[in-house]
């Protein structure tokens, strides 16, 4: 099996204002690595991050997908695959954390915007977003937390950690291509498999990628993909 290559943690760039890379990063991208040759076949043709804070996880992605487009593979390096990759943080600092790390790995294929969410980039991105990881703030706190900004926007998530979870996953079926899948963190407290539960009105499947303790939560990757056609249809009259 050949080793798929991710970024270095000594090639990282944080510093007070930004959230560090720690064990829900990491599994994030445990979970991409092994997710990824699946994407030889099926191969991402537009992949967006979501609040990249330090920029470890799109570099890591634009490494594993540039590893994945070539000979190692059997994709022919005079023809290599081409998939435009987006970082998006409201966070300045976070910008400039994520350039700074994409530049020490010389990953020069992320375009690194700055947003609240989406804001305006719903329009351009809609129904195209093949490949989306999402580490959002989803620790349980005050919902004064979540409006209090700097890093605090970087984990406080207010009521069961969904408030800003709740935002974007009703933008999921307007974002996400028919083959779109969202790779995302939760704590135990989000509920994931209630989210699972819910999406299901939405038209996606889900499952639990991974879990792992850390500290005193529970990490859980959830990953989420659109049902076929069939399915949904189906799915919907039985709730009815």
């Amino acid at each position: 099996m050949v080793k798929l290559n991710i970024a270095e943690i000594n090639k990282t760039y944080w510093n007070g204002d930004v959230y560090e890379p720690s064990d829900d990063t990491f599994l994030l991208v445990d979970v991409l690595q092994q997710h990824a040759e699946a994407w030889v076949n099926k191969w991402p043709r537009c992949c967006l991050e979501l609040g990249s804070g330090s920029g470890y996880v799109i570099a890591s992605l634009a490494l594993l997908l540039r590893q994945l487009a070539g000979p190692s593979f059997g994709w022919p390096a005079a023809h290599p695959r081409s998939c435009q990759l987006l970082a998006v943080d409201q966070s300045p600092a976070a910008v400039e954390a994520t350039r700074t790390t994409l530049q020490a790995h010389k990953v020069t294929e992320v375009d690194v915007l700055a947003a609240n969410l989406l804001g305006p980039l719903m329009g351009r991105l809609r129904g195209s977003v093949d490949v989306m990881v999402f580490n959002p703030p989803y620790v349980p706190t005050p919902d004064e937390e979540v409006k209090r900004g700097g890093i605090a926007s970087a984990w406080a998530g207010g009521y069961r950690g969904r408030r800003v979870i709740d935002q974007v996953l009703p933008l999921l079926p307007e974002l996400l291509s028919p083959r779109g899948e969202l790779f995302m963190v939760t704590v135990t407290e989000n509920d994931p498999q209630g989210i699972i539960e819910e999406m299901l009105g939405f038209g996606f499947q889900g499952r639990i990628a991974a879990t792992r303790q850390a500290d005193e939560e529970t990490l859980q990757i959830l990953h989420l993909w659109r049902q076929p056609p069939g399915l949904h249809h189906g799915a919907a009259a039985a709730g009815q």
